[in-house]
C-alpha cells in the first residue's frame, strides 16, 4: 500500500486528476491526499524563505485553501500541481512580507531599522549582481529565471530552448559560483 502511494506521488498526472475531482466534484478525499502532501512541503518551503514556523505553517494552510477554493483555475496543461501550489504559497509568503513592510515604516522606532536592512539588503543585491555579471550569459540566464522570475526548471527550458538537464547544470554550476565567492564552498 505504502508503495502506491509513493508512486501515485511521483506521477504529476495523479495530483492533477485530484485538482480536477476537487474543481468539478469538490470531492474532500482528493484534498486530504493533496493536503496531506504538500503541506509539509510547502511548510518546508516556506521555512527555507526565512517564514518563522507559525507563520509557515498559517501560509501552508492559506496556499491549501486557495487549491481547494480556487481548483478550477488551474489548467495541467500550464503547469505542475506542485508548480501551482509552491506558485501560490511564494505569492502568499511576497504579499505578508510586503504588509509587514508598510507596518514597520507607520512606526518611528521601527524606521531606523528597517533603513538599516534595506541599506544590507541593497549591498547584498549589489554583491549577487557582481557575481551574476560574471557568469556565462547561460549561467545568469537561468538563474534570473529560477529565483527572480520564479519559474521551474522545466519552464526554463521550455522558454530558452536549452535541454533540461542543461538548465540543472547550468543552476548548479551558478549556485556553486555564489558560494565560491560568498565563502561558502563547503555547503
Amino acid at each position: 500500500m505504502a508503495e502506491l502511494a509513493v508512486e501515485q506521488a511521483r506521477n504529476g498526472e495523479f495530483w492533477a486528476d485530484c485538482v480536477e475531482r476537487i474543481a468539478q466534484e469538490r470531492d474532500k478525499h482528493s484534498f486530504m491526499q493533496l493536503f496531506d502532501y504538500f503541506s509539509p512541503r510547502v511548510n518546508a518551503y516556506l521555512l527555507g524563505q526565512g517564514a518563522e514556523a507559525a507563520m509557515a505553517e498559517d501560509l501552508s494552510q492559506e496556499a491549501l485553501l486557495a487549491l481547494w477554493n480556487k481548483a478550477h483555475l488551474y489548467s495541467r496543461e500550464k503547469a505542475a500541481v506542485s508548480t501551482w501550489l509552491f506558485r501560490v504559497a511564494r505569492n502568499l509568503w511576497i504579499d505578508r512580507l510586503r504588509k509587514q513592510r508598510g507596518v514597520a515604516y507607520e512606526s518611528d522606532e521601527n524606521l531606523a531599522e528597517t533603513v538599516d536592512d534595506e541599506a544590507r539588503l541593497n549591498a547584498d543585491g549589489e554583491r549577487l549582481k557582481a557575481v551574476l555579471d560574471t557568469l556565462p550569459q547561460s549561467q545568469a540566464q537561468v538563474v534570473y529565471k529560477s529565483y527572480y522570475e520564479g519559474k521551474s526548471h522545466s519552464e526554463i527550458a521550455g522558454e530558452t530552448g536549452m535541454p533540461l538537464g542543461s538548465v540543472k547544470s547550468s543552476l548548479r554550476l551558478a549556485i556553486k559560483a555564489f558560494r565560491q565567492h560568498f565563502g561558502e564552498d563547503g555547503v
